[in-house]
């Protein structure tokens, strides 16, 4: 595998750096660097991170960073994740409320730790954080469930104080949405499984409509919406096919259960990710729109906690 870092990669302009990653020899990564300058998406982080800690460190090749911004990786904790030495000294900082390193997910109990890790980022009111909490957790909780990956989820993020926005990456190493939605559907490639899966009450687990009580298929839906109303990108890559939900024309806002009904652009024959990708800019200011449609995830919410709740404590009946 072959994978670059160019000097700004962000969700608007992810095509061509996807463009150039090489998944043959997967066994090998190499890893190449901007000689002057990189300025990373979280995204970018996480699918290193993911791909590094499934590759021996004898058998990764990392070229030597001499970029100014070469600290920011050692911050993030890229070289942790890839097992070798990045040759950097740097004094430590404190991460709360600008950024969460990078953070390998396999239980329920690393994914509660970043969650309260993540929280000081949204820099909101709790009556808003708690929706955002909720999709994300339920976004990640759906890697663990369904990835069927032993490395489990690799998420990272980071706030940028000029934007009032936060930027995520979740990256796996999984059986990606094909496979994943092929148990219950038949999409005819990469692409039609991504449109699957982020059409609302739609699952891999099941054909019902709706779902399941536990898992009714919005989590993706609820977190392309917020962008959606945000006009904020928002990115899934899995197998050989991409979408990407882009910055909304005019003023008239307008929530569609097919993604191919947003406005976006999709790529069908990019270089093979073996999992899934996804890569979030959750603009936070409070505008009236915003804080509808959190009102709206956090009717969501009370309802699917109510349903786990009478689930949980369902007593079996004898006839």
């Amino acid at each position: 595998m072959k994978i670059h870092i160019p000097n700004a990669v962000w969700l608007g302009n992810i095509d061509p750096f996807l463009k150039t990653f090489i998944p043959t020899n997967s066994d090998k990564l190499k890893i190449t660097f901007n000689k002057k300058w990189m300025s990373i998406h979280p995204m970018v982080l996480s699918m290193i991170a993911a791909l590094g800690i499934k590759t021996r460190p004898s058998k990764i090749e990392c070229e030597k960073l001499e970029a100014k911004s070469k600290h920011y990786l050692k911050r993030m904790r890229l070289f942790d994740f890839l097992r070798i030495s990045s040759g950097i000294t740097m004094k430590e900082h404190e991460p709360s409320g600008r950024f969460v390193p990078l953070t390998q997910i396999k239980d329920s109990a690393a994914l509660t730790r970043f969650i309260s890790e993540v929280t000081p980022l949204l820099h909101l009111e709790p009556k808003h954080a708690e929706p955002i909490r909720y999709i994300m957790s339920e976004l990640i909780r759906n890697v663990l469930e369904h990835s069927k990956s032993k490395y489990g989820a690799v998420v990272s993020a980071q706030y940028y104080k000029k934007s009032n926005t936060v930027r995520i990456g979740i990256a796996d190493t999984g059986i990606g949405i094909w496979k994943s939605i092929n148990q219950s559907y038949s999409p005819k490639n990469d692409l039609e499984a991504i449109r699957l899966a982020l059409t609302p009450g739609i699952t891999g687990t099941t054909r019902r409509e709706g779902g399941t009580e536990q898992n009714a298929g919005a989590g993706l839906f609820f977190i392309k919406s917020i962008a959606s109303v945000n006009s904020d990108f928002f990115v899934i890559y899995s197998g050989k096919a991409m979408y990407k939900l882009l910055k909304r024309r005019g003023k008239k806002i307008t929530l569609h259960a097919d993604p191919f009904e947003d406005r976006h652009s999709k790529k069908n024959n990019l270089p093979a990710w073996e999992g899934t990708v996804v890569g979030i800019d959750l603009s936070l200011d409070t505008t009236q729109e915003f804080s509808l449609i959190l009102k709206l995830l956090n009717g969501t919410l009370n309802e699917a906690i109510k349903e786990r709740k009478k689930a949980r404590y369902k007593k079996p009946q004898f006839i």
